[in-house]
């Protein structure tokens, strides 16, 4: 059987290089863009050019932005009181489509993880702790992940930021909304029962 030509071959491996796209969709991607309008490939090929040349992190917090600082930063209307430390820029996207949280953010690079080689050190705690200084934060919130990696980096920073004084606080943990508890796993029913609230 013949075999896709070299160009599609090399697109189709860097498609399927992209989170989320197997063998498959990327060869049915690559197939799609070589079969398209010239004007269609040349403006998917600038809106890629253009998103990594002027999307970058914010110096203050971290996030994705095309201004510096970005708007989260800027934003008058948000609560500077609070902050809300995240693992990845992207978690800034699911925080506030919760529409729940009017604060500003930190993104901390990462999770402390000495088998993979990451130490505090290569965290953006440095910053964070200069935040502390200059600005009028009075409670961080840590919202990161509830895995092993997850509660020892909330455990760390928790006794790191204890000594400024500041109100150190993490996300609820406890049945997904809508869900029943026989789909709920021993230890997401154990961290509900902690975490128990009075109504």
């Amino acid at each position: 059987m013949p075999s896709l030509p070299e160009p599609i071959q090399q697109l189709t491996a860097a498609l399927s290089s992209l989170p989320g796209i197997g063998p498959r969709s990327a060869e049915r991607l690559a197939l799609h863009i070589v079969q398209s309008d010239a004007a269609s490939v040349h403006a998917l090929a600038t809106a890629l050019t253009n998103a990594r040349e002027r999307v970058h992190a914010c110096s203050v917090c971290g996030a994705l932005t095309e201004t510096d600082p970005c708007g989260f930063c800027t934003d008058p209307r948000r609560d500077s009181h609070l902050l809300c430390l995240v693992e990845k820029p992207t978690d800034i996207l699911s925080v506030e489509k919760s529409g729940s949280f009017r604060g500003r953010f930190h993104v901390l690079g990462g999770r402390i993880s000495p088998l993979n080689g990451v130490d505090p050190e290569d965290l953006r705690i440095a910053e964070l702790e200069k935040r502390l200084e200059t600005e009028p934060i009075q409670e961080v919130i840590l919202a990161l992940g509830t895995d092993v990696e997850g509660d020892a980096t909330s455990h760390y920073l928790a006794k790191r930021l204890s000594s400024r004084g500041i109100k150190v606080t993490r996300l609820a943990r406890g049945l997904p909304a809508g869900s029943g508890l026989d789909f709920a796993d021993e230890m997401t029913l154990a961290r509900a029962l902690e975490g128990r609230s009075v109504l």
